[in-house]
């Protein structure tokens, strides 16, 4: 939605920013220009290093103490921010313009509570501490907080990430501004609450008319949010235009290759290998005196190395800086399908009964409640539910992590586990290991890359010093690590590659089991993308088999070939991937389903699940779901749990409701 106003909320003139890196200036803005209307939302995307954050941070000028706005104008509500005095920017930053940013823990003090950091916020406005509580108050409520008594009281530890989200935004409301700048404001939320965080920045953005600059790597968020996106490059706008244009028209090859990076409509790795992007973004500071995507380019001819392309209107306001534009449609298709390795389908995990319970002041928390599933050689098993459903105690309690409960069944290649993992054999040990979400926090910073693999070949193979080193090389070989990289330490390698180490280091002792906790869900869609075939070609040579967790449902639909939907605990639905996708669905798997924003711009009906997930020390009677379904039955979901019931082909669902029936309401909904 834009209103309509003869001056831009924001406009931004050919912005150029430098870093100061040992005394030399590097260029990471190479002059950027852009406007937003008041009301208007303008999206800005491209891989990790080209120069999205900097730009919205140039815009408020939060830059790093070694950043320096070379030249360029930002002019928000008529007036440059590039020449505001110290206390003049100090009372813009208070009044005129606010920040959510991606992790919202980071944005608030752990140690005082809610109601206090929130009526600060609006005792910095000249604000009485009695006319600031009534508005903090009024603000909880207007980010659809039910509670904002209860909330005022808690610490930020005591909230989820969905209910931080709309703390912070409650925050950056305060001073009414016209501009809020949305940096990543939904990475790592689980999709419900994501689908419910954008939902409420639509209401906002319409109640308060705010112009909105937003940063986000999901290219889904982006279309469904934005009126206009940008997509930048090595410190370029490289392409700009009204988002459905621009992603169902793109018109330069940077746009076409992050498009096709993602699994799309559906797609199936059987079907298609992602499209990657050769090479990497120039290093910063490099010299581009001509087109700044010319070395990953496959249109690139003599007149890309010698002028550079200007920003060009193609029509209808969509800008296009390539001089070859009209020959978008000659660009390669998607690739092939990744061979896949003929399944046995032999069964080398069996999960039977499977519990856990926590203990805290005295008190039971049953985390997992009777899981049963099994796995296969081969087979990619996925994972989802919302954060706190148990996918990932589920997880550590198969590594034995978590010991489970007496009674609980595990069974490897027909051997019964241990439910702890100091009583299993270095065998047992060596079948299943882990790849983790942060391969920061997994990896040893103080160690290089070989060492890190060397360590691990000796320790989960035994072998000697001279068999480990071939083993490491190899290794490295395989997961396209350079002899360069392996003499590096982890804080030299970007993203893309420190997640090929840690992939590199769980396929140490050739496993037969991996388990991928959202390994690629802090990567760029193109990064994504090369780290997903790198898993599927690996299964497919070395008959691995994963379980596979992931908040993305277009990244589990891509590569598993059953999913198992998890909530309170417990399994509500698993089969195969099309049986859970196409249909009936449990009616927590249409929410999730539901909640996924499109980047092909499909409409979904959405349905929005009510209230949090239950805990699991006091979880409702019958079907824990029940308080929050859509299909509720009143006498019948609230009595008795529902056993897992044959929806045909060996997709089992947890519902009261019959397949055939849901088959019908679900169509309905349609």
């Amino acid at each position: 939605m834009t209103t309509s106003s003869d001056q831009p909320a924001i406009e931004v003139v050919d912005l150029h920013v430098d870093y100061i890196v040992r005394g030399m200036k590097r260029p990471v803005l190479r002059g950027v220009s852009f406007t937003i209307q008041p009301g208007e939302a303008f999206g800005l995307v491209g891989e990790s290093g080209c120069g999205k954050s900097t730009t919205a941070y140039a815009a408020l000028r939060y830059l790093p103490r070694n950043g320096r706005i070379s030249s360029g104008t930002i002019m928000i509500d008529g007036e440059d921010v590039t020449r505001m005095s110290a206390d003049r920017l100090r009372s813009f930053r208070a009044r005129a313009a606010s920040m959510v940013y991606q992790e919202p823990g980071s944005a608030l003090n752990p140690t005082i509570r809610i109601g206090k950091q929130l009526i600060e916020a609006f005792v910095v406005l000249g604000q009485s501490k009695s006319d600031a509580l009534k508005n903090s108050l009024a603000a909880l409520r207007k980010v659809q907080i039910a509670d904002p008594e209860r909330v005022m009281g808690r610490y930020p530890h005591q909230l989820s990430g969905g209910m931080l989200q709309r703390v912070v935004i409650a925050m950056a409301l305060a001073c009414d501004p016209k501009l809020l700048v949305l940096d990543e404001p939904t990475t790592g939320l689980d999709a419900t609450v994501e689908a419910e965080v954008l939902d409420l920045v639509r209401t906002l953005r319409s109640q308060t008319g705010a112009a909105i600059l937003m940063i986000a790597h999901n290219l889904g968020v982006i279309r469904s949010m934005c009126d206009r996106v940008g997509v930048m490059y090595a410190g370029k706008i490289v392409e700009e235009g009204a988002a459905d244009t621009l992603f169902d028209e793109p018109r330069h090859p940077y746009t076409v290759a992050l498009l096709h990076s993602i699994p799309r409509s559906g797609m199936r790795k059987s079907e298609h290998a992602l499209s990657t992007i050769p090479g990497t973004l120039p290093p910063l500071g490099a010299d581009l005196p001509t087109c700044v995507f010319i070395d990953r380019c496959p249109l690139v001819t003599d007149v890309c190395r010698e002028v550079a392309p200007e920003l060009i209107d193609i029509g209808g306001g969509h800008l296009a800086r390539c001089h070859h534009h009209d020959q978008i449609t000659a660009l390669e298709e998607i690739p092939g399908p990744i061979a896949a390795a003929p399944s046995t389908g032999t069964e080398i995990l069996s999960i039977e009964g499977v519990s856990k319970t926590f203990h805290q002041k005295g008190h039971k928390i049953p985390a997992l409640v009777g899981i049963d599933l099994s796995l296969a050689d081969g087979e990619t098993l996925g994972l989802v539910g919302e954060s706190g459903s148990g996918k990932s105690t589920l997880a550590k309690a198969i590594l034995g992590i978590h010991a489970t409960d007496e009674g609980s069944g595990l069974t490897l290649d027909h051997h019964q586990l241990s439910g702890s993992i100091s009583k299993r054999s270095a065998g047992d040990k060596r079948a299943m290991q882990i790849i983790f979400q942060n391969p920061d926090s997994a990896l040893n910073a103080t160690w290089t890359v070989r060492r890190i693999l060397a360590r691990s070949v000796r320790k989960l193979t035994g072998v000697d010093r001279e068999a480990g080193d071939r083993k490491v090389t190899a290794l490295a070989d395989h997961l396209r690590l350079s002899p360069r990289h392996l003499d590096m330490k982890p804080s030299q390698l970007s993203g893309g590659l420190k997640q090929r180490v840690a992939i590199a280091r769980a396929f140490a002792g050739d496993p037969r089991i991996v388990v991928c906790d959202e390994p690629t869900s802090a990567l760029d869609v193109s990064v994504q993308a090369a780290i997903l075939n790198l898993l599927a070609e690996l299964q497919s040579e070395q008959r691995t088999s994963y379980i596979f967790i992931s908040h993305d449902l277009g990244v589990v639909r891509y590569l598993a070939d059953r999913i198992a939907v998890m909530y309170l605990g417990r399994i509500m639905e698993v089969g195969d991937t099309d049986a859970v996708f196409n249909g009936p669905h449990h009616p927590y798997t249409e929410a999730l389903l539901s909640a996924v924003p499109d980047v092909d711009g499909a409409e979904h009906n959405r349905i929005p699940l009510q209230g949090e997930i239950p805990s699991p020390a006091d979880p409702p009677s019958g079907c824990v779901f029940h308080p929050r379904c859509h299909r509720f039955i009143e006498g019948v979901c609230d009595v008795a749990e529902p056993p897992l019931i044959d929806a045909g082909n060996g997709h089992m669902i947890r519902c009261v409701i019959p397949a055939e029936q849901l088959v019908e309401l679900q169509k309905v909904a349609r």
